[in-house]
């Protein structure tokens, strides 16, 4: 179930980004080669470059590759560690339902009763807002089955697969 979910999201987010490339390089053709640039393709890049954004950033949580400062986390061993680690994923969980969904799920319902449209597409807006709540929810997802892990006495410190682990510079 875990490699379906992130080879839809690896594939949903390959997409975005195509499209978000055609979307760019037509705005720099149209602006500077025929000297009218397209406000479609403007509004269309800003929206599809915040959708890949955040969900961009919840697949590379789930994938271990986030930015995070681990000194604490790779200095413990043993319950330490895991009891450290646990702690950090419930964190992350908790923002993310929080913030993320709970608050991204009221900005959309405003959004959407205000009836705001976008100015060129006129997409509601809060179509556009909805990236918050569903990259909160695939946190979420991410942060249970990391928990599940923790528990069983595993780590959600992972290298990457396609790179080799660290090697520990030692002084001779």
């Amino acid at each position: 179930m875990r490699r379906l979910a992130d080879g839809l999201l690896r594939s949903g987010i390959i997409i975005v980004f195509a499209v978000l490339l055609v979307c760019v390089s037509w705005q720099v053709i149209s602006r500077y080669a025929l000297g009218t640039p397209s406000t479609l393709t403007d509004e269309l890049a800003r929206f599809l470059f915040m959708w890949l954004a955040l969900v961009g950033g919840a697949y590379t949580y789930g994938q271990g590759r986030h930015l995070a400062i681990d000194l604490l986390p790779t200095s413990l061993s043993g319950r330490r560690r895991q009891v450290n680690e646990m702690l950090i994923t419930l964190l992350i969980a908790g923002f993310a339902a929080v913030v993320m969904v709970w608050g991204g799920l009221q900005l959309v319902q405003r959004t959407l009763a205000s009836g705001q449209i976008s100015p060129s597409l006129q997409v509601p807006m809060g179509w556009v807002y909805g990236a918050v709540p569903l990259s909160g929810l695939i946190i979420i997802a991410y942060a249970v089955a990391n928990i599940g892990r923790i528990a069983r006495g595993g780590t959600t410190l992972n290298p990457p697969q396609d790179l080799p682990a660290p090697q520990e510079d030692r002084l001779s």
